[in-house]
């Protein structure tokens, strides 16, 4: 994947500004955090934007657990062929319904998760 893309999370967040940290650390990936997101990135963005992570490309905006996955599939976390798995996963909407809980279900627990793995000051790379 070549187009550019944008990964947009809450820079409020301990443990979201820690994984944000991760992707400037194993992707080529711009970060920026909610605060630092001009008014054309925000207008792009789902109504609910403030509800999750966003990765913003020239062509779409996919938005929480999709964000996740194409941010991950974009790093250099991701497993080889891991690109081949996933669009074999993606043809089945129950994966597609699965992975969108899953994010919700830590999404909604972040300060939990912010116990174990926290970053105090926001990320950003342009």
């Amino acid at each position: 994947m070549t187009e550019s893309a944008t990964f947009v999370y809450d820079d409020e967040c301990g443990f979201c500004t820690w994984c944000a940290q991760r992707l400037i650390d194993h992707s080529e990936l711009a970060v920026i955090g909610f605060s630092d997101l001009d008014d054309e990135q925000r207008e792009r963005l789902p109504d609910d934007w403030r509800e999750g992570a966003h990765l913003i490309t020239d062509e779409q905006v996919y938005s929480f657990g999709e964000a996740i996955e194409q941010a991950f599939e974009r790093s250099d976390l991701a497993p080889p062929k891991s690109d081949e798995t996933l669009d074999f996963l993606r043809q089945f909407s129950d994966y597609n319904r699965l992975r969108e809980r899953l994010y919700r279900e830590a999404a909604d627990r972040r300060a939990l998760w912010g116990k174990f793995a926290r970053q105090e000051t926001p990320v950003r790379r342009n």
